[in-house]
C-alpha cells in the first residue's frame, strides 16, 4: 500500500509515531466498524490511548504531558485518523479542551488539575458554540452570574463532542456585557449539579463520538475555576481554536490518506478490460490527483505546525490548513468511492464510512466559509 514518507525533528518522534502506529492498527482498526455501528463511544480505547501517553502530547512534561512539537502531534493524529477518524477527533478534542487550562490558568490551578487532565483517564469537552449561535460565538448567550464564591450559570450549549462522557467541560458564557469583552472561560467537572447532557445528536458520521446539547440549569461552578479572568474567554477561545483548526486538518489528511491506501489497493486488485482498473488512464489520474492534494495538505499543515512551534504567528496559515485539507479530504473521499464504483456505496468497504465523515470536518472548528473570511480580512488589512 502507498506509504509515506516523514521528515521527523528528533528518534524520539519516529519512535512516537511507530508506536502510534502500533496501536492503531492493533487496538483501534479492527474495532472502528463495531463500534460506528453500533454508535458506541469506546471509552476504554481512549484509556489506552491515554496510557500511552497519547492524550497529552504537546503539553509541558511538568504537569504529564509529552512535550511533543505540534508537528509531531499533528502526525499523531493524522496516523490515528487514517485508521479510525473519530478516535483521532477525540484525541484533538481532549486536546483543545486542556488549552485554557495550560496557556492561561495560574500556576496554582495548573498544578493542581492539569496532571489528571493530562494523565490519561480524563476526557475534556468545550462548550462554545449554541443553538442561535455558532459562527457567531461573541454574541453567545450562556449566562454566568457570581455568587459569593461561586458563578450560577444557565443557558445551552450546542454540538459538543464527548457531551455525556467527558469527565470535565470548558464553559464559555457570559459573565458581563454584550460582544466578546464579556465572555468568560469556566472549567466545570461533568458532576456539577445543573450541568446537564441532553439527548444525543444522530449524526451522518462519527457515529461513536457522541455530540448532544448540554443545558445549564442554574449550575453552580466554583469561581475558583474561572479561566484567566472576566472578560478574557474569547480571546482564550479563539486561540484554542487556532490550534484545534489544525488538529481537524491534521485528522482530514489522515482520512484522505487512508481513502487514498484503500482505493488504491482496491484498484490493483480489480480486473476489467482484461487488467486492472489503476492501469486506465482516467481511474490512474483521480488517484494521482489525490495523492497530490494530500501531499499539498500535509505540507501546508506542518508550515503551519512549525510556524506555531518557533513562536511565530499562525492563526492566518491555520484557518488556510483547515479549509485546505479539509475541502481536500472530501474530494478525496468522494473520488474514493467512485473508484469503487458500485462497491463504494455501501457499508463492506471502509471508503463509504470515510465519506461520510469527511463531511463534518468542513464544518466543526469554524465553517470552511469563516475560514475563507479569516483569510479574507487578513488580506484587506495593512
Amino acid at each position: 500500500m502507498p506509504s509515506v514518507t516523514r521528515l521527523l525533528p528528533t528518534p524520539e518522534a519516529h519512535d512516537l509515531l511507530e508506536l502510534t502506529r502500533e496501536i492503531a492498527d492493533k487496538e483501534l482498526a479492527p474495532h472502528a466498524d463495531d463500534f460506528e455501528a453500533r454508535g458506541e463511544f469506546p471509552r476504554e480505547l481512549i484509556r489506552t490511548l491515554g496510557r500511552s501517553g497519547l492524550l497529552g502530547l504537546p503539553y509541558s512534561a511538568e504537569y504529564g504531558g509529552a512535550e511533543q512539537p505540534y508537528e509531531v502531534y499533528l502526525q499523531v493524529l493524522e496516523i490515528l485518523a487514517s485508521r479510525w477518524v473519530a478516535i483521532a477527533e477525540t484525541v484533538s478534542v481532549h486536546t483543545l479542551a486542556c488549552y485554557p487550562l495550560a496557556h492561561h490558568g495560574t500556576a496554582e490551578q495548573r498544578e493542581r488539575w492539569l496532571p489528571d487532565l493530562l494523565g490519561g483517564e480524563l476526557l475534556g469537552a468545550y462548550c462554545l458554540s449554541e443553538p442561535a449561535g455558532g459562527s457567531d460565538a461573541a454574541n453567545l448567550a450562556t449566562k454566568a452570574t457570581r455568587d459569593g464564591d461561586s458563578y450560577r450559570v444557565s443557558g445551552t450549549k450546542a454540538w459538543i463532542t464527548h457531551a455525556g462522557v467527558a469527565d470535565f467541560y470548558n464553559v464559555f458564557c457570559r459573565t458581563g456585557g454584550p460582544g466578546p469583552k464579556g465572555i468568560s472561560c469556566l472549567l466545570a467537572p461533568a458532576d456539577t449539579p445543573g450541568l446537564n447532557p441532553q439527548t444525543r445528536e444522530k449524526t451522518m458520521g462519527l457515529r461513536s463520538s457522541p455530540v448532544a446539547q448540554i443545558a445549564f440549569d442554574d449550575a453552580v461552578v466554583p469561581a475558583e475555576r474561572l479561566i484567566g479572568g472576566e472578560g478574557e474567554g474569547f480571546r482564550i477561545a479563539m486561540g484554542a481554536l487556532d490550534s484545534g483548526r489544525l488538529g481537524i486538518a491534521a485528522c482530514a489528511i489522515g482520512l484522505a490518506q487512508g481513502a487514498l491506501d484503500y482505493a488504491v489497493g482496491y484498484a490493483r486488485e480489480r480486473v476489467q478490460f482484461g487488467k486492472p482498473i489503476i492501469d486506465l488512464q482516467g481511474l490512474g489520474f483521480m488517484l494521482a490527483d489525490s495523492a497530490t492534494q494530500i501531499s499539498a495538505a500535509r505540507a501546508l499543515m506542518l508550515h503551519a505546525a512549525r510556524l506555531r512551534d518557533a513562536g511565530l504567528p499562525y492563526s492566518i496559515e491555520a484557518a488556510k490548513t483547515k479549509l485546505f485539507a479539509t475541502d481536500m479530504a472530501m474530494q478525496v473521499a468522494t473520488d474514493a468511492v467512485q473508484v469503487l464504483g458500485g462497491a463504494g456505496y455501501v457499508a463492506d468497504h471502509p471508503v463509504e464510512r470515510y465519506f461520510r465523515e469527511a463531511k463534518v470536518l468542513q464544518i466543526v472548528e469554524g465553517t470552511n466559509q469563516i475560514q475563507r473570511m479569516v483569510i479574507a480580512r487578513s488580506l484587506a488589512k495593512d
